[in-house]
């Protein structure tokens, strides 16, 4: 990975926790030290203004566990 974008990368996570401090506390306490096993199911909802709210789903696999702990390395 190219050490700048990695820089920048870093640098939006820092202000992302920043700016929404519950949800950075929220998926610390999800992942936790054991991070999130497979076969747990994350749902997502979204609603924009004005529109209905959309809600998917999924369940987690072997490769997202380690695309998870990839991401955890980057800190």
């Amino acid at each position: 990975m190219n050490p700048t974008a990695l820089f920048k990368i870093r640098g939006l996570m820092a202000r992302f926790q920043a700016d929404h401090p519950k949800v950075v506390s929220y998926f610390a306490t999800v992942f936790g030290t054991e991070g999130l096993p497979e076969g747990s199911v994350i749902e997502i909802s979204v609603k924009k203004p004005g529109e209905d709210e959309v809600v998917t789903n999924m369940r987690v696999t072997a490769n997202d566990v380690e695309m998870i702990q990839a991401m955890k390395e980057l800190r």
